[in-house]
């Protein structure tokens, strides 16, 4: 109840005061890529439970000569690199922590089709609500390997403390600032995640 209320304490406010800024990234995204301007996933939410994550959409819809889409790489435009470069693209997740979906610190929400590929210790990492940050983000984000980043969400859900949150809140500011981590590199953001050990 407590780390609610503390989510709510800033998510409605920063929402109210970054309204302008995601008005204006809503408009420059419907001009430089076109409708949807969201970009809307199903993710694994607290416990696995799937939930739809909200985010404006840094790619175009562009599809090879085999008629599936080309690589993120190639999708990427280079307004959405940008706003990758200073998450702010993950803006509209903020409707995500109110409507109590997310948290706003926590592991981040992957792809529901890894759920089968974790060893048991990794799916841990859904004990807790999922996060827009988390311990993992502010210790190497996407420059790190899987399993550091589930090790650390794991370390975060048998630590996590509304001090802990203050913690990474403040040292995500300064990470978003200075662009760490934003990709692995070779790639938009992070490889494919295909299991720990060669398990699948």
């Amino acid at each position: 109840m407590i780390k609610r209320i503390f989510d709510l304490a800033i998510s409605i406010p920063a929402l109210i005061l970054l309204t302008p800024l995601i008005l204006f990234l809503a408009i420059m995204v419907r001009i430089k890529m076109g409708s949807p301007v969201l970009f809307v996933q199903v993710r694994p939410g607290y416990r696995s439970k799937p939930i739809e994550l909200f985010k404006f959409r840094t790619m175009i819809n562009k599809n090879g000569h085999d008629g599936k889409p080309l690589p993120d790489e190639q999708r990427l435009v280079p307004f959405g690199t940008w706003m990758r470069r200073f998450s702010l693209d993950e803006l509209p997740q903020l409707f995500n922590v109110i409507k109590g979906e997310l948290s706003l610190v926590g592991p981040r929400p992957l792809l529901m089709e890894y759920l089968d590929r974790y060893t048991p210790e990794q799916a841990r990492r859904h004990e807790v609500k999922p996060g827009i940050t988390g311990w993992a983000q502010i210790n190497g984000r996407n420059n790190i390997e899987w399993e550091e980043k589930f090790a650390m969400d794991v370390w975060y859900v048998d630590h996590s403390s509304l001090w802990l949150d203050v913690v990474i809140l403040w040292r995500t500011i300064g990470k978003v600032f200075r662009s760490e981590g934003i990709s692995k590199q070779g790639h938009a953001t992070m490889p494919t995640f295909m299991g720990s050990s060669g398990e699948q």
